[in-house]
């Protein structure tokens, strides 16, 4: 299989070598956390001379090593290798949500839990720990307290669109409408037809995601959290909140859902780093609002799987994909309101994407085409209300390059801003 080479987070990676925390690799499960952390750096570490051996692996999701979720006992095998050396060790661990709390043999009625194994471990001066997880209530929240502060975080994401297209080569606008239907899940590299990869993506709801979501939460409606799937699936470009979603469930499938389960199940698919939740920002009163907010699929094929590739509508897939690619890039995204009051109006307005990166601002529209005059008008409108000095952005399909307009908008076509990092940053 080609081996892509991932350097946004391989730099990371050695960015943070011997720092003297845990580094954390987080991301939705087969979005390539393992190849990042037991290939590409580890052939780094072997290229810079680290012996094989100096290496410490453990993968808790494979069968043949499950003795090892017990944290006790994978301590104990990492500490007979290098607690009498002055050779540096690194310790990767996979997976490691996989691993269960023991009762401590020397504390009755308490649990040494994976957070103390790592806490204990981190603290052998040759020992640099790495681990990868693919639950975010496990692995995000729960770091701030476990590790109090002794973690570094590095969230990985499917493949963007330029490390699709670099690696798949050929012509960018085909690749481009090929990632917009199947996404950038690393697998997909090795099938050779449509059909390959739509079956893979499909099985990766039922035998992966679903089911890790069900058993890890003890789920009693499978079917509820899978109609919110394709509830979320089918309203990617649009506003909603928990109670909207179980009206939606109990009208049309008399579903028998409250909001609460929503709510709960809701936490459950971004836990599970499946879907992310986008909220509205009032551009004027600079606050938030509790609801409605938007939700996003983490990988747009996902997204079209999920509805069985029927609803190819190009322009909110192209929201989902943009949506994405901004978070991936490092920068605060949120959804845009701003309040029109010209002519005794009082009408909020949306702006697609909110982008803050500390003091600095762009606002985005996302419009797949916008050649007719009156769309082109509708989609600057909002964009002219914000009246500040901060970039404000259209992203089209329609556009043969990037350009600034009359009133200062800029229109940036979807595949150089995808293929190019700075063309247009805050």
């Amino acid at each position: 299989m080609l081996m892509v080479a991932r350097k946004q987070y391989l730099d990371q990676l050695i960015d943070c070598m011997w720092d003297g925390q845990v580094k954390v690799i987080t991301g939705i499960r087969r979005c390539g956390k393992s190849v990042l952390l037991f290939d590409l750096f580890y052939h780094y570490l072997i290229e810079t001379g680290v012996p094989d051996d100096h290496m410490i692996r453990f993968e808790l999701d494979k069968r043949n090593q499950a003795k090892y979720r017990n944290p006790i006992v994978l301590a104990e095998e990492v500490c007979g290798r290098i607690q009498h050396s002055e050779d540096a060790f690194y310790l990767f661990i996979d997976e490691v949500q996989f691993a269960y709390s023991q009762p401590d043999p020397d504390n009755p009625g308490h649990e040494i839990t994976v957070y103390d194994m790592l806490n204990e471990l981190k603290g052998y001066t040759n020992l640099d720990v790495y681990v990868t997880g693919s639950n975010s209530k496990m692995l995000s929240t729960d770091i701030v307290t476990e590790f109090r502060g002794r973690a570094s975080q590095i969230h990985v994401w499917p493949f963007s669109f330029a490390e699709y297209h670099q690696a798949v080569g050929g012509d960018k606008r085909d690749n481009f409408n090929h990632y917009l239907l199947y996404g950038g899940m690393p697998y997909l590299l090795r099938l050779k037809n449509d059909l390959q990869q739509q079956n893979y993506l499909a099985s990766l709801f039922q035998e992966v995601y679903i089911k890790d979501i069900v058993e890890r939460n003890n789920i009693e409606r499978r079917d509820v959290l899978e109609d919110m799937l394709d509830f979320l699936g089918s309203n990617i470009s649009s506003l909603t909140n928990p109670t909207n979603i179980a009206n939606a469930l109990n009208s049309t499938r008399n579903a028998g859902v409250s909001v609460n389960t929503v709510s709960t199940y809701l936490s459950h698919m971004e836990n599970a780093f499946l879907i992310h939740e986008a909220k509205r920002y009032d551009i004027k009163g600079k606050s938030y609002f509790d609801y409605p907010n938007k939700y996003y699929y983490m990988d747009v094929g996902l997204r079209n799987a999920r509805l069985h590739f029927r609803q190819i509508d190009p322009g909110h897939m192209m929201e989902n994909v943009i949506y994405i690619e901004l978070l991936r890039r490092g920068w605060q995204v949120d959804v845009g309101v701003v309040t029109d009051r010209r002519n005794g109006q009082n009408k909020q307005k949306e702006i697609d994407f909110v982008v803050n990166a500390g003091n600095r601002r762009m606002y985005i529209q996302s419009a797949w085409q916008i050649s007719e005059d009156g769309k082109a008008a509708s989609e600057a409108d909002s964009l002219r209300l914000t009246n500040d000095f901060f970039k404000r952005i259209i992203i089209q399909s329609d556009v043969p390059g990037t350009m600034t307009d009359n009133e200062g908008i800029i229109h940036c076509n979807i595949i150089d801003f995808l293929l190019q990092d700075n063309l247009i940053v805050p």
